[in-house]
């Protein structure tokens, strides 16, 4: 704890107060490489959380892509965004958060009303935009945060919604990427049942809670695995489209709580 609180005051309050005004400027111009800051910011995030990121797979560069993942933590989000480049769909009121709100805004966060059915389409046309420029958007397909030991169904609408959108912007198909984020050791130990319950943010337990349980907890082994991508085009159902993709990514989670093999090709790496 001590250590956190030092790395807070000597190096990221200081590292915040050069790369917000710059973010800020780099959208406003809307200059190229608007993404490198905030993996930047990530990185030295998972540092002071005292999160220990490997990577399996790799994430599809270069092509229209939505990466449809599982949801434990807020700090998933510190995680996957050190290791990719993605744009986040977040729930509207993460916005209106103090300091979180603005951060989400500077690495161009997408907001969606979960009370309104109709706002998916506004959401959806959002992420088209985005991913038309051959860009990355992580959508949490479950819809809420879970515990970490079993993936919740995966909510096809706004899959199917963002189908529709980058079909009206032009694009013949947009990938569709499984990820699975899975917290597997803490201070170096199998994380137990019990102990899940320090990490995932739960409905039971209020905000200021799960953050104090984090910055004091021990440091957090996660894997983020990158799944096969899947192409989604306009013949393509995007509920069977949405049912393979939490088909694979609850396949890897098990596989990563159980410390096996994972059941698809690629290499590992950690940061």
């Amino acid at each position: 704890m001590i250590f956190r609180i030092l790395f807070f005051l000597v190096v990221f309050i200081p590292f915040m107060l050069v790369v917000i005004p710059l973010q800020a400027l780099i959208l406003l111009l809307r200059l190229p490489g608007w993404n490198v800051l905030p993996r930047l910011f990530h990185r030295v995030g998972c540092v002071f959380l005292g999160l220990r990121v490997t990577v399996i797979g790799q994430p599809s560069t270069g092509r229209p892509t939505l990466l449809v993942s599982n949801h434990v933590s807020w700090t998933d989000i510190v995680a996957i965004g050190s290791v990719a480049d993605v744009t986040f769909v977040a729930k509207r009121e993460v916005g209106k958060w103090p300091f979180v709100g603005m951060m989400a805004d500077l690495q161009r966060t997408i907001y969606v009303d979960r009370t309104r059915r109709s706002d998916a389409g506004r959401t959806a046309e959002a992420m088209g935009r985005h991913m038309a420029g051959n860009n990355a958007v992580l959508l949490f397909a479950e819809g809420q945060s879970d515990i970490g030991t079993h993936v919740l169904p995966f909510r096809s609408a706004l899959i199917g919604a963002a189908q529709h959108a980058m079909i009206e912007a032009g694009a013949g198909d947009v990938l569709i990427q499984p990820l699975t984020i899975a917290y597997t050791r803490l201070q170096g130990l199998p994380v137990s049942r019990n102990e899940r319950s320090l990490i995932a943010w739960i409905k039971s337990k209020s905000v200021k809670q799960n953050v104090l349980e984090i910055l004091s907890g021990p440091v957090k082994d996660i894997t983020v695995a990158f799944g096969t991508p899947m192409s989604l085009s306009a013949r393509d159902d995007r509920k069977a489209v949405s049912k393979a993709a939490e088909n694979q990514v609850r396949a890897m989670l098990v596989a990563l709580n159980r410390g096996g093999a994972l059941p698809l090709a690629g290499e590992s790496s950690q940061v």
